[in-house]
């Protein structure tokens, strides 16, 4: 991309972010049961001036927590700037923290695929079941792992969604998490016993899990899922995602097997939107992705 190109999209990006009749959001912490148990707890964004409005349930990545990763160049979650931006254009938003992580109850080595799908299902009910938002335009976002679990949560869900967007989704959970562990820690959690297994991951970080989330990854199919989801389907990939890939083969997997209206958006991006290097195009995903859910609306 020229350097003119690149001037006249932050221009543009600008002019959407800033724009002066950008509605306030006011963020509260809500709480909602999983199964009548454990606790999980979420961020709800609603745009002020707007009575019940459409609303976005966003799932965040492995490891993560509701806000996302932290973008350097502006210090802000990645799903914190997108409630925010959404916020202006009128869209409210729900982030949650699953089990085992954030505010929410329970340990991380106790978390399984399987349990956060559970949750996601509770966050549409809780969605659904809110006198806040419009519950007959509520639109799920999820963000790798997140995104496999949004795949499972469209296709089994018993409430009409008014769209899915997936951005970099995790088609093979299994096989990505094996990218991500390597094989001997796959093969250690698999056989681990009742015995937690502790790894350290291919971005530095380290992790305990119990054999039950290496044993969970392989019963679950997010392709499968989303067969049962008919809604307007987004798919963004990056073509330098390192994570989930090849791209944009894996994406378009994902729209092979949904029957309804989707779309591919394919950017040279890696597998968290360039945010290392500033907010340009995860900006453009956040953009691009409003748009969507607001055509799907119509």
């Amino acid at each position: 991309m020229s350097m003119i190109r690149n001037a006249a999209v932050a221009l543009g990006l600008a002019g959407w972010l800033f724009h002066p009749a950008a509605l306030l959001a006011a963020e509260k912490t809500v709480r909602f049961a999983v199964d009548g148990q454990q606790v999980v707890v979420g961020t709800l964004s609603l745009p002020d001036g707007v009575v019940r409005p459409p609303v976005v349930l966003l799932l965040h990545g492995f490891e993560s927590t509701r806000d996302e990763l932290e973008i350097p160049s502006v210090r802000e979650g990645v799903f914190r700037r997108a409630a925010r931006l959404w916020s202006d254009r009128g869209l409210a938003s729900l982030r949650i923290d699953f089990r085992g992580g954030g505010d929410s109850d329970g340990k991380f080595e106790d978390t399984t695929f399987s349990g956060q799908i559970h949750d996601a299902l509770a966050a549409i009910d809780f969605l659904a079941a809110s006198d806040e938002i419009d519950h007959e335009k509520i639109s799920v976002v999820g963000w790798s792992m997140g995104g496999a679990v949004a795949c499972a949560a469209a296709g089994r869900t018993g409430h009409k969604l008014a769209s899915v967007s997936l951005w970099a989704p995790a088609t093979n959970i299994a096989s990505a998490m094996t990218f991500i562990f390597g094989p001997d820690v796959m093969r250690k959690g698999l056989s681990g016993g009742d015995k937690a297994v502790t790894a350290k991951l291919s971005w530095g970080d380290q992790v305990t899990l119990s054999t039950a989330f290496f044993q969970d990854l392989f019963t679950v199919d997010p392709i499968a899922e989303i067969a049962s989801y008919r809604g307007p389907l987004l798919v963004a990939v990056g073509t330098n995602d390192d994570v989930v890939f090849p791209q944009p083969v894996s994406g378009k997997l994902v729209l092979d097997y949904h029957k309804g209206p989707g779309e591919l958006w394919v950017q040279p991006m890696d597998h968290i939107f360039n945010t290392q290097q500033d907010a340009v195009m995860v900006d453009r995903l956040i953009a691009k992705t409003g748009d969507f859910i607001q055509a799907s609306l119509r």
